[in-house]
């Protein structure tokens, strides 16, 4: 009976917080920005761009509540070649991360380390689906 009575509370107290969050952080799938940067660096440049964008990419996770995501990866083929997923809250909350310190840092200590970068910005083919992977993570 106490067990069951724990397990009753404890799902209320989640659901009340899934709802507070919600509520706390309204997001319009429709007017995200999704960028899947592509970025290929110079070999002899690439351990020291890797610590660059790791930093950057964590802090701006940490403290800039318009970046929603940004996800770097390496390919596996070739180390050179970087792709980052990065998801914006807003083209608002783009234009205050790329004024940033800590972008600015990555983005001036990196210029001669990247040889190509493509920034194409991407449109979800079903932005309801997007909603529904990210109420997943909850």
């Amino acid at each position: 009976m106490k067990q069951k009575l724990f397990l009753m509370l404890l799902a209320l107290v989640l659901s009340i917080t899934a709802v507070a969050q919600e509520v706390a952080t309204p997001v319009n799938y429709n007017t995200m920005i999704v960028r899947l940067a592509e970025i290929e660096v110079y070999p002899e440049h690439l351990q020291e761009y890797l610590k660059f964008a790791n930093e950057v990419d964590r802090l701006s996770v940490e403290r800039e509540p318009g970046v929603v995501c940004l996800f770097p990866m390496q390919s596996a083929e070739d180390s050179t070649q970087i792709r980052i997923l990065e998801i914006y809250a807003s083209e608002e909350a783009y234009q205050s991360h790329i004024k940033t310190e800590h972008f600015q840092k990555y983005k001036q200590g990196t210029l001669h380390m990247v040889k190509g970068l493509k920034l194409p910005t991407m449109r979800p083919l079903d932005p309801e689906t997007m909603r529904l992977i990210f109420n997943k993570q909850r």
